[in-house]
């Protein structure tokens, strides 16, 4: 014989959205990792700023912009900090009054 057990209504809903809850959580927990930030060489970094590869690499020993080192030589430079850049260090143009 199997037991029965009797809920209202709301219990019902708090449990199955419960449940919905915990299962959102366990997909989300089990999802592939975002994949790694993609490194620039110092080229393509300035070219991807619009800035000559002195520039970008001024800025990088001036602490403005954080690098990778690629060897002993070659920095490289994440997109997403490079996304950052413009934004973070933009001088607004000044409108006339």
């Amino acid at each position: 014989m199997q037991a029965a057990i009797v809920l209202s209504a709301d219990e019902y809903q708090h449990l199955t959205a419960r449940l919905e809850r915990l299962e959102q959580a366990e997909a989300a927990r089990q999802a592939p990792p975002p994949p790694p930030d993609e490194v620039m060489t110092t080229a393509q970094a300035a070219e991807y700023l619009g800035l000559s590869i002195y520039s970008l690499l001024r800025a990088r020993r001036a602490g403005r912009l954080p690098g990778v080192r690629i060897n002993e030589r070659d920095w490289g430079f994440r997109r997403s900090t490079l996304d950052k850049y413009p934004r973070r260090y933009h001088r607004p143009t000044l409108q006339p009054a």
